[in-house]
């Protein structure tokens, strides 16, 4: 499959400055090596699945999942040196493979852990196993930092038995040599040194011959000798001996290891190329979580919509000197495909027309883009752009020249799949000339149904892109009455360039800009007049508009906090209620208890002369208790319906079912049948299913659309 995009076009949007930044997330050179090698696809089922694998990363990173971090080193060398025969493998491959193998199992854990949630980030590891064996039989050599334990191997515990007996024995024979020449006062300052790996006197030039020994050489000045005392250097030389002893032991260990191992060599292989890839997608995250990029849906058709969307490196390169960047929203499909932008200069259209293809050409790339997460996307399968003044110096083309030979190229191989960039569109040769060619272009790439942003000062295209029923004016808005640009697009309607109102701010003369304005034809003054009107009128209709939209807040927050309180005051006066209730009900039966009282015989002997009276007080308490239960039972009952109540209104929330109407795209619960609604009544729904009418209540749809 061909590439979406060619070199002039990856240098005109920068999008090698989007590379060398992303560069600077990787660890290892191959990832590194495979961003600078990144370039646009049209492979669009590959792009799919990487653009969601890279969203399942970043998820994870914003969510603070426990995910191993991501450190190691490449295996190449070990790699190769696994599949050859009696190779050896140094100390430090072995530390870059235990450590790759112990990385590879802890992802293994955490993918275990959270099963099918991260499927795509899964895949990775796919080629992958957990594997105890590589890190035993390396732990059997190597103890905690790195270094070959003395258990090694039988011979090496024997021999490094051997140097540590026969080390301790020089350096006592070493101190009580020190200690006999420190008496006699003919060493130097400083007492002692190493030279080439053995202890030395440092003796005082004038008194060497005095000291036994083999002499290792002098100081710079010639004032010290270093001599090594004669009782060592037998035991020295047989040092070297040991210490030869012990190099072979450890490249024999070393040799036996790169054996045993190398029946993992495929598995040790793919840890590699997992970690690669984790490399390669961790850099493309860590771009997107500094840049507040997101993946936006993805549709199959050409169709796209940037909410919110910004330029990343002017954003970046503005948040450096404190200034504020305006998003863009800008929408296209089949029947909105060529957009022609207008406006002031220094307004931002080219910005804008920046903005679209370098966001299409990350996203083309794998890469998440910085727009709001409710855009819209889908692919390209050619992005092309003329911007700024190139010149073919080899080909001795000038700037219009080479102009005309990428536009050229544009009619050739443009088709539907095409976005065209098209900066400043047919300038560069006789303004009248050139825009009637611009025209003419213009019709010759809306024939081959290609999409299109453009940005141009020339009224005819305006004009042409107002007459085509899929083309759509766009201007960069300018406030009339501070005569600055806002550095905001709108879509619907052409801009004025505002050529002489800036030209005013820019301390031009009223005569000047006047003698201009008789030079031009009355009916080009007459459209730039009309374009500058609507202008105001538009920025006029924005303002009332935000008046109205902050008064409609401002009512609803009114609203909001007036509710708030009548809910607090209503529940004050319940309470308050409450608590009355409670206490004439105290004072009611506390009335009766003394009317029990008073009733009651203290004064009679006879044993039954209160039992009337008791009788009286246990139908009293039975009443009272009975309506108390009655009463917490009505309560429990209220709660349960409110409850239920609660949660019906939650799930019809959920499920949108508000929203159902008669044309809703709605879903049966719990099955895959989707239908339209034909008609809405009070319990249920007439739904249409192919050629089938069914009532179904509402409770069982979610609305769809």
């Amino acid at each position: 499959m061909s590439a979406a995009s060619d070199k002039q076009t990856i240098l005109d949007l920068e999008f090698d400055i989007i590379i060398e930044w992303l560069g600077q997330f990787t660890i290892e050179h191959t990832a590194a090596e495979q961003i600078k090698n990144l370039k646009p696809s049209n492979n669009f089922n590959k792009l799919e699945f990487d653009l969601k694998q890279l969203n399942e990363l970043k998820t994870i990173r914003i969510s603070n999942e426990t995910f191993p971090a991501l450190d190691f080193e490449e295996l190449k060398d070990e790699i190769r040196l696994l599949n050859i025969q009696n190779s050896v493998i140094s100390v430090e491959g072995f530390r870059r493979i235990h450590q790759a193998s112990e990385l590879i199992n802890r992802f293994l854990l955490f993918f275990d852990s959270r099963k099918d949630r991260y499927p795509l980030l899964e895949m990775i590891l796919s080629s992958c196993e957990h594997n105890e064996e590589i890190n035993k039989k390396i732990e059997q050599v190597f103890d905690r930092s790195g270094e070959i334990k003395d258990d090694a191997s039988p011979l090496l515990t024997e021999i490094r038995q051997r140097i540590k007996t026969l080390r301790n024995q020089i350096n006592r024979n070493f101190e009580r040599e020190l200690r006999k020449l420190l008496k006699d006062n003919i060493l130097g300052d400083v007492t002692e040194g190493f030279v080439n790996e053995r202890r030395v006197l440092s003796v005082q030039s004038s008194f060497k011959r005095k000291v036994f020994g083999n002499v290792h050489g002098s100081s710079k000045t010639g004032s010290l000798t270093y001599v090594e005392p004669q009782v060592n250097v037998p035991l020295n030389n047989e040092m070297e001996f040991l210490l030869d002893d012990e190099r072979k032991e450890i490249h024999r260990i070393l040799k036996q290891l790169t054996k045993d191992i190398s029946i993992y060599a495929p598995l040790i292989s793919a840890y590699q190329d997992a970690l690669i890839h984790f490399d390669f997608l961790n850099a493309k995250c860590r771009l997107a979580l500094e840049m507040n990029a997101v993946l936006p849906g993805i549709n199959k058709n050409t169709d796209f919509e940037f909410v919110d969307a910004f330029h990343p490196i002017l954003r970046r390169s503005n948040s450096l000197i404190k200034k504020e960047t305006k998003p863009q929203r800008i929408k296209m499909n089949g029947n909105q495909r060529m957009l022609v932008i207008s406006g002031p200069n220094a307004g931002g259209k080219s910005i804008t027309l920046k903005t679209v293809g370098l966001l299409q050409i990350m996203l083309q790339s794998g890469l998440l883009i910085p727009v709001n997460e409710n855009s819209k996307a889908c692919f390209f399968q050619q992005i092309l752009s003329d911007i700024g003044d190139n010149q073919s110096i080899e080909n001795e083309l000038s700037t219009y020249s080479y102009r005309l030979q990428r536009m050229n190229y544009f009619l050739k191989v443009s088709n539907h799949r095409t976005l065209l960039l098209l900066d400043e569109f047919g300038t560069g040769s006789d303004p009248e000339l050139g825009g009637a060619l611009a025209e003419v272009f213009f019709e010759e790439l809306y024939k081959k149904s290609a999409f299109a942003v453009i940005t141009t000062h020339y009224s005819n295209i305006k004009l042409k892109a107002n007459s085509l029923k899929n083309a759509e004016n766009g201007c960069m808005l300018f406030d009339s009455e501070t005569l600055k640009p806002k550095y905001e697009f709108a879509i619907g309607q052409p801009g004025s360039s505002f050529t002489f109102e800036v030209a005013k701010m820019n301390g031009i003369k009223s005569p000047i800009i006047e003698a201009a304005k008789g030079l031009l034809d009355d009916k080009k003054v007459k459209l730039d007049r009309l374009l500058n009107e609507l202008q105001k009128e538009k920025n006029y209709l924005e303002r009332l508009t935000k008046e109205h939209l902050e008064a409609q807040e401002n009512a609803e927050n009114a609203r909001v906090q007036f509710i708030e309180k009548r809910e607090h005051y209503e529940n004050r006066l319940k309470s308050q209620q409450k608590t009355i209730d409670e206490h004439n009900k105290q004072l009611s039966s506390g009335k009766k208890m003394l009317q029990f009282i008073d009733k009651f015989n203290l004064k009679s002997r006879k044993k039954d002369a209160n039992q009337q009276l008791m009788e009286e007080i246990r139908n009293y308490m039975k009443l009272e208790k009975s309506k108390t239960e009655v009463k917490i039972q009505q309560e429990k009952t209220e709660i349960q319906k409110k409850k239920v109540t609660v949660a019906k209104q939650r799930k019809q929330e959920e499920l949108n079912q508000h929203l159902i109407k008669i044309g809703s795209s709605v879903q049966i619960l719990g099955t895959n049948r989707i239908g339209i609604v034909d008609k809405v009544k009070e319990k249920h729904m007439e739904v249409i299913f192919g050629n089938a009418k069914i009532k179904v209540e509402r409770e069982k749809l979610r609305f769809l659309k």
